[in-house]
């Protein structure tokens, strides 16, 4: 009986050498949070860019129009105070009115979309400036007459895209100044407009702009100006947007080796032209 018990209760040395590894486990665990304890120290907090930033406050409230103040990015920045027009105003000069990188970022968005400031108060409209930072800038705003807002169409006037300039394209509805420099120097790339449709392809009028202005516009498409294809040299061509250089190429090509062109049809032996190209360019081209 009792040797019985013994071999019951003997261990072999493996398992012996297994406990005393889970023993040195249960050790280091209970210890790890005594030792993290004695080796962690509390980071104490500095106060002195806190009271370097307050300084600089407190300076610019006693200073003039040169002077330093903490910016919407909480960063403490030099600012100069200068009469200055916000339309179309430099990155640098933003910067050295005190705006940050995100501030001016929002506003040159907001000129690339084809918007203005046509009073003090469009100034404050930009969301990236706080009515605090509007109060700061607003003695040194200056819009000058020629960037009031124009004078709108009245209802039911129409103006002619062909042959307006600048001043009359603001007249439209939905276009202001930007709008109507991109329209200009698309269609004196174009030749001018020989649809209403086109009006889509100059950079920042889409389908909801254009379903803005569209009732109150009009396309004189005897205005464009002609290329003839058949004396027509590569630079005379790569004015139109529609065709690559190889297509360019192409074209002039194709005149070399098998003459002129007769129509438009002549040129759909051109394998890189498909109809879609041909529809675009037709209207700009003549064969005499």
């Amino acid at each position: 009986m009792k040797a019985h018990i013994k071999t019951y209760l003997s261990l072999t040395k493996k398992e012996w050498n297994g406990i005393v590894v889970f023993i040195i486990l249960i050790a280091l665990i209970l210890a790890a949070p005594y030792v993290y304890q004695i080796n962690s120290k509390d980071n104490t907090i500095n106060f002195n860019e806190f009271d370097k930033a307050v300084a600089l406050l407190s300076k610019a409230k006693k200073a003039g129009p040169e002077n330093t103040y903490l910016s919407n990015d909480n960063k403490v920045v030099n600012a100069t105070l200068f009469t200055f027009n916000p339309n179309n105003l430099p990155e640098a000069a933003w910067y050295k009115l005190g705006l940050s990188e995100g501030q001016v970022r929002v506003i040159k968005n907001y000129e690339a979309k084809g918007g203005r400031f046509y009073t003090k108060a469009d100034v404050r409209k930009i969301y990236s400036i706080s009515p605090a930072e509007y109060e700061r800038l607003e003695p040194y705003i200056n819009i000058p007459a020629d960037f009031r807002r124009a004078e709108k169409a009245a209802p039911g006037e129409i103006i002619e895209v062909n042959s307006a300039d600048s001043a009359k394209l603001t007249r439209i509805r939905g276009i202001g100044p930007a709008f109507a420099m991109r329209i200009i120097r698309y269609r004196e790339r174009l030749g001018g407009f020989y649809s209403k449709e086109q009006l889509k392809e100059v950079f920042g009028i889409d389908n909801s702009k254009y379903d803005e202005i569209k009732n109150g516009i009009t396309i004189n498409a005897k205005a464009i100006t002609r290329v003839n294809v058949n004396s027509a040299t590569f630079n005379q061509l790569r004015r139109y947007p529609y065709l690559s250089f190889k297509q360019m190429n192409a074209i002039l090509e194709y005149h070399n080796e098998h003459g002129d062109y007769e129509s438009i049809d002549d040129m759909r032996n051109i394998a890189i032209l498909d109809d879609g190209i041909l529809r675009k360019i037709g209207p700009y081209l003549i064969f005499k």
